[in-house]
């Protein structure tokens, strides 16, 4: 099992990251939490990770934080719930926020996130609600910009939009997320926008 690596970002391709670590090139799918924390390409990074291992493939998944692997954990052993959209729920809400709805029951704000409709939102609350009396509030705070560094593209806001897809937004809600953001910026930081103003309305 692979729990950690410790190497040099090469790439960053939203949602995915390579790192060399010993001129062995590891591929991880990350949540836009993390991406946004990693520093620039050809920098030293260090990562948790959770290897799901398939009949067609092996998949690796990377996290800025600990305690955003255990979320991510106790969230795919939720019935319904694969890596795709617990990463899709890591990206647009912090680990804090996240325990609130769902010490609260606030299903209506776990449904503003991408592929969680109510139903989803309710079986969220109800499985996970007593897995959390050992999470303490501020043990999360994963969203931070840190040391942003965007890699080199042609076009960021294009980058932006299909990172939002990859996560399952429909394109034009992906479109319209972007609509009317600084074009200018990393892609990583119009990531974090839209998310911010998705979940803000």
């Amino acid at each position: 099992m692979i729990g950690r690596l410790h190497g040099t970002l090469l790439e960053k391709h939203p949602p995915w990251i390579v790192i060399d670590v010993h001129g062995v090139g590891y591929e991880l799918e990350t949540s836009m939490t993390t991406l946004v924390s990693m520093p620039g390409v050809g920098e030293e990074v260090r990562v948790y990770t959770h290897l799901s291992v398939r009949e067609d493939a092996h998949l690796l998944y990377g996290f800025a934080r600990d305690e955003e692997r255990q979320l991510f954990r106790a969230l795919i052993k939720v019935n319904g719930v694969g890596p795709k959209l617990a990463l899709a729920i890591l990206s647009g809400m912090d680990t804090d926020a996240f325990i609130r709805c769902v010490m609260d029951g606030d299903s209506k704000a776990l449904t503003k996130l991408p592929g969680v409709g109510k139903k989803t939102a309710d079986r969220l609350i109800v499985e996970m609600r007593d897995r959390f009396p050992h999470w303490q509030e501020g043990q999360g705070a994963l969203l931070e910009t840190g040391n942003v560094a965007a890699r080199p593209s042609s076009d960021p806001h294009a980058d932006a939009e299909a990172a939002l897809v990859t996560l399952g937004y429909k394109p034009p809600e992906a479109s319209r997320m972007l609509s009317g953001l600084d074009k200018n910026l990393p892609t990583e930081a119009l990531i974090k926008a839209a998310l911010s103003r998705q979940l803000a309305g």
